[in-house]
């Protein structure tokens, strides 16, 4: 009877922990319009009409220049930049316990777009090299909107985005060579959704990310991403637009470093 009551108190003692780590209460009001949201663009990627890979627009890249033996180095190697992103955030994550949802993987999502950006543009006219550079761009994307719905909804509802828009993502990314409408959704619905939550106000207790900042030099990224050929002329040929792009989707990640940045101690009384 004694190890009973034991027991039971073992089973007490347990649950209030395991309430407070997975939240079941009632969803709030911006909680359901999140969920709504993700809904709709759920159905919009199952139900929209097919967009048969063959059919989309496979961009020529204008510089193919060779350095140190690296063909398209210009767009090869401004991969890095990600690279030194994703290992700077990862490093301020580690002093960072109170980092919205979504902050680790953005950062691990920059790293695997780096090493898929690379192997991709190293042999461009290899379509099957495009779905490792998505996946990881679909990594960084998922973690990405996890800080945007923690900052402004709520930790859990972060937490839940990272999970469904990492496996939605990677699907969407891995059956884009026959149907492109998933990842359509995924790039151009997510960031609908991102700029929806940033003209939110932030929730109480939210670290303070700019939304609007990581918004700005994805929208440079794509500028420069259209202006590839026009760009490499203007500079005189030093420099191609999406080689800029590569530069300007890293610096989307500064807005989240900067908001991890250390925070000075408290002046100890004397």
């Amino acid at each position: 009877m004694l190890r009973a009551n034991h027991h039971a108190r073992e089973t007490d003692a347990l649950l209030p922990s395991v309430s407070r780590r997975f939240s079941f209460a009632a969803p709030q009001v911006r909680e359901k319009y999140l969920i709504g949201a993700l809904f709709v663009l759920t159905l919009v990627a199952l139900l929209a009409p097919a967009l048969p890979a063959s059919t989309w627009h496979i961009p020529h890249f204008v510089d193919t220049r060779m350095w140190l033996g690296v063909p398209n180095a210009g767009d090869v190697l401004s991969n890095l930049a990600f690279l030194a992103m994703g290992a700077w955030g990862l490093l301020r994550l580690r002093a960072h316990p109170d980092a919205p949802a979504g902050a680790g993987c953005l950062f691990v999502g920059l790293i695997l777009t780096c090493i898929g950006s690379c192997v991709y543009h190293l042999d461009p006219e290899a379509p099957q090299r495009l779905v490792a550079d998505r996946l990881g761009m679909a990594v960084a994307f998922a973690g990405f909107l996890g800080i945007a719905a923690s900052e402004r909804v709520s930790v859990r509802a972060g937490q839940a985005v990272v999970v469904l828009v990492t496996v939605a993502g990677l699907l969407a990314a891995w059956v884009a060579y026959a149907n492109l409408t998933p990842w359509v959704v995924v790039q151009f619905g997510g960031m609908a959704l991102a700029l929806g939550l940033a003209m939110t106000r932030p929730r109480p207790g939210a670290l303070g990310v700019s939304l609007g900042g990581v918004i700005f030099f994805y929208v440079l990224a794509k500028l420069f991403e259209l202006g590839d050929a026009t760009i490499f002329e203007a500079t005189g040929h030093i420099v191609s637009g999406h080689t800029l792009k590569h530069l300007a989707a890293a610096l989307a990640a500064w807005p989240v470093i900067r908001a991890l940045r250390p925070t000075d101690p408290a002046p100890s009384p004397r």
